[in-house]
């Protein structure tokens, strides 16, 4: 063996839990570079160089490649909301939910700090020096959700829930092999396409968060790097909503699909049909918000 693989070696790890965190943690950080990248590339260069829809193709890339980096590790939740429903359905240790959220939470504040340093000259140009939440050259949308004018914070909470329900219905029907069966392979392409079809349809109101880490890992980057306290008060005090909402989500978009769908599958199924459902429902994950994603946990 080279000198490098033997120092490789070296640092492995042996415990499961410490790897699974570290596979989140990168994991979300894929996706919010990818994400909150595209949507610095749009707004910077005023929609010269994108328009929304490539924000929704950066998150929705995202969510793929975040999947593809961790799924084998830790399953590529990428999302405390995904992660609760998973526990709440018994497919995930409920010991792990804090700490899989605190590490998909800093994966998302190391992004946000990533695309502020690749585009900080761009921030600066396009915002005059002044780094603001609202206004016509505001820069905050960058990393976190902000709500439309429009929109009162109740209002986000039912945007928040219905989108968060779709997500998780989508994920689960992916995952759910005695439904339609998806090769192992295309479940992280479809998993980003729904994260796509959400941003699509959903995203006018207040940007699809979906996912409480996508949100406060980036929200809390931009109050230590100079956004400062306006970040939490902007929208009416907005910052609780793509936290608490997704959660809420989450579980009823579970539960829906739980009882209208999964729980009247046939129960006489093999032995090797159940740990094949188990198994490919604990790899599809995400979003996210975006959107999310599923662990392979069907020993848990």
């Amino acid at each position: 063996k080279t000198r490098m693989e033997r120092l490789l070696r070296k640092c492995r790890i042996k415990n499961m839990l410490v790897r699974e965190c570290m596979a989140e943690c990168l994991g979300v950080y894929v996706l919010i570079l990818f994400g909150c990248g595209s949507a610095a590339q749009v707004i910077t260069s005023q929609e010269r160089n994108g328009q929304y829809l490539s924000i929704n193709l950066g998150f929705a890339l995202g969510v793929t490649f975040g999947v593809f980096v961790s799924r084998g590790v830790s399953g590529a939740h990428l999302n405390p909301a995904v992660t609760l429903s998973l526990c709440s359905l018994g497919r995930c240790r409920w010991i792990k939910l804090p700490f899989y959220a605190f590490f998909q939470v800093l994966g998302a504040f190391l992004a946000a700090a990533t695309v502020a340093l690749q585009y900080y000259d761009a921030i600066q140009m396009y915002s005059g020096g002044q780094l603001t939440v609202t206004g016509p050259t505001s820069t905050a949308g960058i990393f976190s959700t902000y709500p439309a004018d429009y929109l009162s914070v109740w209002g986000g909470v039912i945007d928040q829930v219905i989108g968060t329900a779709a997500l998780l219905l989508c994920i689960l029907a992916l995952g759910d092999q005695s439904n339609t069966f998806i090769p192992d392979h295309f479940q992280p392409l479809l998993a980003g396409a729904s994260v796509l079809v959400i941003g699509v349809s959903m995203g006018s109101n207040s940007g699809y968060a979906l996912n409480p880490a996508r949100d406060f890992g980036p929200r809390v980057f931009t109050y230590i790097a100079g956004w400062g306290e306006d970040v939490f008060r902007a929208g009416g005090g907005w910052w609780w909503v793509p936290i608490v909402a997704p959660c809420i989500g989450a579980l009823l978009g579970t539960l829906v699909y739980e009882l209208l769908v999964e729980v009247h599958h046939p129960s006489q199924m093999s032995d090797d049909q159940n740990l094949c459902l188990e198994d490919s429902a604990g790899k599809i994950t995400l979003e996210a918000l975006e959107a999310g994603t599923y662990k392979r946990n069907a020993s848990s």
